[in-house]
């Protein structure tokens, strides 16, 4: 017999960080709220209720960009541990429904229920119930898709915001995601889209058109691989567990900054930040890394792999240093600078750096 198709949900919670704050606030519903750094400390917008969205507002936007755009916009810090404290009640309903989970994110998780129904169908259902007992239990809007794979429900959850609830059946994968534009595809930037672009490719479904031969002559083992996404298919399993992959701390000044003695403060204070993680998470890093990012916008990055991995904060300043010297163009104001510990493993004894 046949391996029935895979039933795989993907949740998604709408406006995560602005909808915690109107339920600790319920004076803010139906108000353009940002959840964000202050635009004098040229902060970022990390979430926008959807009435903030209505004006053109979006997650990733300059904060004096977004009031721009939205004056009235009511701004809020962000509050990490109550965000974590809603994301754990969402977590606990969806593994009750399924032990096979994966939290992709703090407000982003994906359930495997192929071993669990009978009939495909089941699933839909299954769904439905989750985002029922997250309205009630929680008094969050989550939007859910639902398809054999995990490429597509997540491009399926972001089709009905807020509140939806998309189902992609087994079989009609590439049906769904030929009309969409090439980005929604997991592994397409922006510096992919305009090379497809300059071929003619802006849909999944033109994508799907070419062949694997072509697309792997222009874009490596990469175009295979959206060869195979543009029609639907995606074989990777849940992970259920995640090791970290790094460490970093960066610091976006509210002036530029071109004083060494000043940089070198505040590279000092994101080595302390990234050592006291690492040592948190019982990890040591077996490569430094700085960035750098210039007035104008250009970033560079730049790595150093040490002789031993360590979580000493002075180890990883001195690396960092190092890095900054090598690196930062003196005469050249710097807008942010960060600081990260990459290639993570069990801390050894730890040996100087030089």
């Amino acid at each position: 017999m046949p391996n029935p198709p895979r039933a795989i949900i993907h949740l998604d919670l709408d406006a995560f960080f602005a909808a915690v704050e109107v339920l600790e606030n319920p004076d803010l519903a139906a108000k353009p709220l940002l959840v964000g750094g202050r635009p004098e400390e040229r902060g970022v917008v990390a979430a926008a209720s959807y009435p903030a969205r209505e004006f053109g507002v979006r997650s990733a936007m300059p904060m004096y960009l977004a009031l721009r755009r939205c004056p009235d916009a009511i701004i809020l810090p962000p509050r990490h541990s109550l965000y974590r404290s809603y994301s754990r009640q969402v977590m606990e309903i969806l593994h009750q429904a399924s032990s096979l989970v994966e939290q992709i994110s703090i407000d982003e998780a994906c359930l495997d229920l192929t071993e669990q129904v009978v009939r495909w169908e089941e699933s839909v259902e299954i769904a439905r119930r989750l985002q029922a007992r997250i309205r009630e239990e929680v008094e969050l809007s989550a939007s859910l898709g639902v398809a054999t794979n995990k490429l597509v429900a997540k491009v399926a959850s972001d089709r009905d915001k807020p509140g939806g609830l998309t189902v992609v059946r087994p079989g009609e994968e590439a049906a769904f995601l030929s009309p969409l534009p090439v980005r929604v595809l997991w592994g397409v930037g922006p510096v992919t889209t305009e090379k497809l672009a300059a071929i003619g490719v802006t849909t999944v479904g033109e994508l799907a058109q070419c062949s694997e031969k072509e697309l792997g002559d222009r874009f490596g083992s990469h175009g295979i691989e959206m060869a195979q996404r543009a029609r639907g298919i995606d074989e990777r399993p849940l992970v259920t567990e995640h090791e970290p992959k790094s460490v970093s701390q960066e610091r976006t000044f509210t002036r530029d900054l071109r004083d060494e003695e000043s940089l070198r403060r505040h590279l000092w204070r994101l080595s302390r930040d990234v050592a006291r993680h690492l040592q948190k998470m019982e990890l040591a890093a077996g490569t430094v890394a700085i960035k750098l990012r210039y007035a104008n916008f250009e970033t560079l990055t730049r790595q150093m792999s040490l002789a031993v991995p360590t979580d000493d904060e002075r180890a990883i300043y001195r690396a960092a240093l190092v890095l900054l010297r090598r690196t930062w163009q003196r005469d050249r104001p710097l807008r942010l600078l960060g600081v990260g510990g990459q290639n993570l493993a069990p801390p050894a004894g730890q040996l100087p750096l030089f």
